[in-house]
């Protein structure tokens, strides 16, 4: 199973649940400033949990950071 993470395939043995748990895997204990879209739509944090991957599905994956 792949998924497209910001443009690079990726593959699993077996597809994370939902977005929420890709992200826990990506970015492990991080939920703050994160943006993030589903084959280019946006997804809001408050339907991670509900979104559900599919095999070959593009993610793009935001976060925000410090500079000046």
């Amino acid at each position: 199973m792949e998924l497209i993470i910001n443009h690079t395939r990726k593959t699993f043995d077996v597809l994370p649940e939902n977005l929420e748990a890709l992200l826990a895997i990506e970015l492990p204990g991080k939920k703050k400033g994160i943006a993030v879209a589903l084959n280019n739509r946006i997804i809001p944090l408050s339907v991670w949990a509900e979104t559900i991957l599919n095999n070959n599905d593009s993610v793009l994956i935001i976060t925000a950071t410090q500079g000046g």
